[in-house]
């Protein structure tokens, strides 16, 4: 694989402020240093089809395939919360406006973080299915957004042991703990201190929940109209 792009070459959405961006990377210096030391040669296996094609888009394999995996579920949500400050439901308060705009911008800045990094070997943009939503239902919407930061959180927490390289590990660390700050936000605005509850860290361990990457994309799957063939992504 090229040279994965420098984190200055990414657009960031008009409606994110700079100060916002920073703060969740970390400093686009840093970052920028991070991408640059990624110079793999992974291996992108199998081709790629169009969106609406007959067969699915293939991930790929190694870290690459782990990233465009992250690159999907970031594609999934970044869709949901456009969609959610668009068609605000009703009875949504200033409260919710600002904040849910602000996990919009979050998950637009991580989707484009993961275009820009993986560059020629990045999937194509999904399809999304949202059908099932009632955007203009308080319930129906955090409802779906709780179960899509949890599985996002799960997801990086269970990609993790499969990613070889420190540097992408890197990176996948400071978004996870975004996530986990969305996640925490949407289940208070749901029931006020379920925000770590049992049904998402272990009471034992204190730690956080971790799903393989086949069971996130058995569940998201009901929300992205475009089949995915994860076949090749590592296992262990």
């Amino acid at each position: 694989m090229k040279t994965l792009k420098k984190l200055e070459s990414i657009p960031v959405n008009g409606s994110m402020h700079r100060r916002k961006f920073l703060g969740y990377v970390g400093g686009t210096a840093a970052v920028a240093t991070v991408i640059a030391a990624c110079n793999h040669s992974d291996d992108f296996t199998g081709s790629l089809e169009a969106t609406n094609g007959p067969s699915p888009v293939n991930l790929g394999s190694g870290d690459v395939g782990i990233l465009n995996y992250a690159y999907a579920l970031e594609q999934l949500e970044a869709a949901f919360y456009k969609q959610v400050i668009t068609t605000q439901y009703s009875g949504m308060t200033a409260d919710e406006t600002s904040l849910l705009t602000d996990i919009r911008d979050h998950e637009v800045a991580h989707r484009e973080f993961f275009k820009a990094a993986l560059g020629s070997a990045a999937i194509p943009a999904l399809t999304v299915n949202f059908t099932s939503i009632n955007f203009s239902s308080r319930d129906s919407v955090l409802t779906t957004a709780k179960t899509f930061e949890d599985l996002g959180v799960s997801a990086y927490n269970g990609a993790g042991k499969l990613i070889k390289d420190v540097n992408y590990l890197l990176v996948a660390g400071k978004i996870v703990s975004v996530e986990a700050r969305h996640a925490a936000y949407i289940r208070d605005l749901i029931s006020y201190g379920s925000f770590a509850n049992d049904n998402v860290v272990n009471p034992v361990t204190g730690l956080d929940l971790a799903n393989d990457p086949p069971t996130v994309l058995k569940a998201a799957s009901a929300y992205i109209a475009t089949q995915i063939n994860a076949s090749y992504l590592p296992t262990k």
